[in-house]
């Protein structure tokens, strides 16, 4: 067999196999206990907003993060999640601050 030939193979063989490994390994990633999937395309803002909705009250930073972290088994950071909260009020969509670092959702009009 040419040595072309058989370096053609062997490359798609091994990007075959790479591609399969990647998919055992994240369905193996999904059933890792307190995993729980997130809808696709769900941002954090998102995920806050759902949070405060379910509260029916004002939340502070830390407890939203620790909600989040229990409801779709990621951790947001705490200041990334404050400055994307502190953007959204700054153009009144959605949210207020009532507080230090203390969000809730904005009345619907």
């Amino acid at each position: 067999m040419d040595d072309q030939i058989r370096d053609i193979l062997l490359s798609t063989t091994e990007e075959m196999l790479e591609a399969q490994l990647k998919a055992v390994r994240s369905l193996i990633d999904k059933r890792k206990p307190g995993k729980t999937s997130t809808k696709k395309g769900m941002s954090q803002i998102d995920m806050t907003y759902a949070i405060l909705h379910d509260a029916g009250q004002p939340l502070h930073v830390t407890r939203i993060i620790e909600r989040i972290s229990d409801r779709y088994g990621i951790t947001p950071d705490r200041e990334s999640l404050v400055s994307s909260l502190s953007k959204r009020i700054a153009r009144a969509d959605r949210f207020i601050r009532v507080g230090p670092n203390l969000f809730a959702l904005r009345k619907e009009e």
